[in-house]
């Protein structure tokens, strides 16, 4: 008995990525649809955007921007004392606003919101609810799990704009001050770091963290065991680890 409990394990872990592969591919269709959002669904969707970005969006950005000042202020100090000014702002650049940042959103948004939808989702689904709205004519995908979905999608790639462009001001601000004659200066060596092939691989990889925190915690609605929010902690992370990983690769080598 205690020799099929591996093999049980592994075919409920293969069952749920299986799943979440569906579940991606269905929420995706579901989101290029226009029909998901005429009528009375759009104030659904709109309402999960609003809940999802906007409470912590005003806290969120100070936090990061005390944190990335603490950080810039190391880099730009630690750099001028060696003589490597000129190299501050791409040294920040890279580290903050290209790696740190994304993570740290895709974090934020995945611990605040998705986890308790997830959780939430899991219960209707164990509670056959699903199976309710659909003999009442509904479609559970589309109209409880689609807008969950571009929520946290949402919020992930809100969150990283926002602090990314707070943290580029702050750069600025800890280079230069308030004078305004540098900032020609400061865009070229901006625009030097974000060359097309960065540019691509930002893009690419925020929007695979905001799909990551999006999809890949609700595959514990089809997770047969324990509930567990440390199971889907772990996939979500896994996932967001490959991202980077890539991310990197497409970067620097």
């Amino acid at each position: 008995m205690s020799d099929g409990a591996p093999d049980a394990a592994l075919r409920s872990a293969w069952a749920v990525w299986r799943e979440l592969l569906r579940l991606t591919g269905r929420v995706l269709a579901l989101a290029l649809q226009p029909a998901s959002y005429r009528g009375a669904r759009w104030p659904v969707v709109a309402r999960h955007l609003v809940h999802a970005a906007l409470p912590a969006l005003w806290w969120y950005t100070v936090l990061s921007a005390l944190a990335g000042q603490v950080l810039i202020r190391i880099v730009v100090v630690t750099a001028q004392g060696y003589g490597l000014s000129q190299y501050a702002v791409e040294m920040v650049v890279r580290v903050l606003v290209l790696e740190l940042l994304p993570l740290a959103a895709a974090v934020f948004v995945l611990l605040r919101v998705m986890m308790a939808h997830a959780a939430e989702l899991r219960r209707a689904w164990r509670q056959d609810r699903w199976a309710a709205l659909l003999a009442a004519g509904g479609n559970p995908w589309r109209d409880r799990v689609l807008p969950v979905a571009l929520g946290g999608a949402f919020a992930t790639v809100l969150l990283t704009l926002v602090s990314g462009v707070v943290a580029c001001v702050l750069v600025y601000l800890n280079l230069y001050g308030f004078s305004p004659w540098a900032l020609a200066v400061y865009t070229r060596a901006v625009g030097q770091v974000f060359d097309p092939v960065v540019t691509v691989v930002f893009a690419v990889k925020t929007l695979g963290f905001a799909l990551a925190v999006a999809l890949v915690p609700l595959s514990a609605i089809f997770d047969a065991r324990r509930p567990s929010d440390v199971r889907a902690l772990v996939r979500t992370a896994s996932v967001l680890l490959a991202v980077e990983l890539l991310a990197l690769v497409g970067n620097y080598w």
